[in-house]
């Protein structure tokens, strides 16, 4: 496979203007990635290539272009997707560096095109806000004023507004008559930055709630910008809805859907759209986790619809692709279709599911391909090993899991940067792997091996089974045989985010939806 097929920035651009179905995708890590790339690509790292493509890129015949920017990345990502069973798999001409000489835009962060569209919608509808200064003026004063906070509950529980509750994005119109049932209450949407808050208080007026609604003006970053304090570690969650409360959410929804040209599907449709060639069908279930894991239609995966729209590019990586969704109240899955659909996307609600066919329970599990053999040992082993000292560790969770805890004397590595990683290492007469679960590290044995000439074994369950057996761990980055950019870090996250990080990124938001103007590409409209 010396000279792939290639294709052109044009190509892509035509097929995008044409709603063709378009797998553009970025095989660096996610922090070079961040820095950038063309609005619709999507970030599928070639370390992590096979436990997350299957899912994202269903179909073997979908049309794939793969680029980097002159790593040598997307050559070993084209012969890995073809050994996977792709079989229309090209180079982007030129790579990334191609795709700017062509006169293509670039754009900077992560799920940009959610945050563009959310620029967008604020700048058409004008979507109510308020300063953190007036928004914590009303606490104090004690007026009549719930604060609901739409990001993902572990997100709410690092840093959250003082009263806040979590109602992650797709359960606001399902849950917030009951939260503030008095029409004079007044309904304060926040996220970390400013998408979701936007996307939250637009559902809600969308939906025609009856209270004042504004969004919290750049969420958490424009209150800590406000110079004001947040509370950590909170847990308030929306409580159970009544019945009344959701039939008149769903008539809500449904209006909604409808205006957005959200379209109906039933279970027969899904199964046949399943079975088609030339077109990508996927299947998600925008209830909450929990709700998944007590039982859910068996093709579907688990995407609450608050991050589903967020992130759109991550679990929906083919562009033009169709998407199906699916609750049981008629209230998430049609507000969650109205956002996909004023993204661009054609979106089918499935209205006949009953609770009989939400039979398979348990959490998602995604598709991996089949491995070679390959031996595993026990923590107890493992240990033995490393205590004798003719054994090199390498853990291949993500970085920011490495330096909270590993086992002791493990190598944080990136799979794609394995020939640097043996050479930084001392040498071994064997080496484990592990990462969380050893799902990651079973890919990496083959190349491992090769490298280094030496046998190389799995820790059976992974670090996670060197936990419960109560071993000792270490943390900190002393043991990083990679560079640290397997993750991009957003500005708004933790809470030592410098101001001047802060600020910028707001900078370029606010700057979004004149850089979707010169790319043109985007085919979004708002209702």
């Amino acid at each position: 496979m010396s000279h792939p097929l290639t294709r052109s920035f044009a190509d892509i651009r035509q097929a995008l203007l044409e709603r063709r179905e378009v797998a553009l995708v970025d095989v660096r890590e996610e922090a070079p990635f961040a820095q950038a790339h063309p609005l619709f690509a999507a970030n599928l790292p070639l370390s992590k290539l096979e436990v997350e493509v299957y899912p994202r890129i269903p179909r073997r015949d979908t049309a794939i272009t793969v680029y980097d920017d002159g790593e040598g990345l997307a050559q070993q990502a084209v012969a890995r997707l073809v050994q996977l069973g792709y079989t229309d798999v090209a180079l982007l001409e030129g790579g990334l560096q191609g795709w700017r000489e062509a006169g293509g835009e670039l754009f900077i962060d992560v799920n940009v095109p959610s945050k563009a569209f959310g620029e967008l919608v604020e700048h058409e509808r004008h979507t109510p806000s308020l300063p953190a200064e007036e928004v914590k003026a009303l606490l104090d004063s004690k007026a009549d004023v719930v604060v609901l906070d739409a990001r993902r509950f572990d997100e709410y529980q690092t840093m959250s507004i003082p009263t806040g509750i979590s109602v992650p994005g797709a359960e606001l119109v399902l849950r917030a008559r009951e939260l503030a049932p008095d029409p004079a209450t007044r309904i304060i949407v926040n996220c970390a930055g400013r998408t979701r808050s936007i996307i939250g208080t637009q559902s809600l007026v969308n939906a025609g709630l009856p209270n004042p609604i504004a969004a919290l003006r750049n969420g958490t970053i424009g209150w800590l910008l406000a110079g004001q304090t947040l509370d950590h570690g909170q847990s308030r969650q929306f409580a159970q809805t009544g019945e009344d409360t959701r039939a008149r959410a769903s008539n809500d929804a449904r209006a909604v859907a409808d205006k957005a040209g959200v379209r109906r599907a039933t279970l027969k449709d899904w199964q046949q759209w399943q079975a088609e060639s030339g077109r990508t069908t996927y299947l998600f279930d925008v209830r909450t986790p929990q709700e998944y894991e007590a039982g859910h239609l068996p093709a579907a995966r688990s995407t609450p619809g608050g991050q589903l729209v967020q992130e759109t590019d991550h679990y929906a990586s083919v562009r033009g692709a169709r998407i199906v969704l699916v609750d049981d109240d008629g209230v998430r899955a049609n507000m969650s279709a109205s956002w996909l659909a004023q993204l661009g996307w054609e979106v089918h609600v499935l209205d006949d599911a009953s609770a009989a066919d939400f039979s398979e329970i348990g959490a998602w599990k995604p598709a991996v391909p089949a491995v070679a053999p390959f031996e595993t040992i026990s923590p107890q082993t493992l240990q033995q090993w490393l205590a004798e000292g003719n054994t090199q560790l390498l853990d291949f969770t993500t970085s920011a899991n490495h330096v909270k805890q590993h086992i002791p004397g493990a190598w944080w590595a990136l799979r794609a940067d394995l020939a640097n990683v043996v050479k930084k290492v001392p040498a071994a007469e064997r080496y484990v792997l592990t990462c969380g679960s050893s799902l990651l590290a079973r890919f990496a044995v083959a190349q491992v091996e090769a490298l280094t000439g030496k046998p190389v074994f799995v820790l059976q369950d992974g670090t996670a089974s060197w936990l419960k057996a109560g071993l000792p761990t270490e943390s900190g980055e002393n043991h990083l045989a990679s560079p640290r950019i397997d993750r991009y870090r957003r500005p708004y996250e933790g809470t030592d985010a410098p101001r001047e990080a802060m600020q910028a990124y707001l900078d370029w938001e606010f700057g979004l939806v004149e850089q979707l103007g010169r790319d043109g590409t985007h085919g979004f409209f708002v209702i």
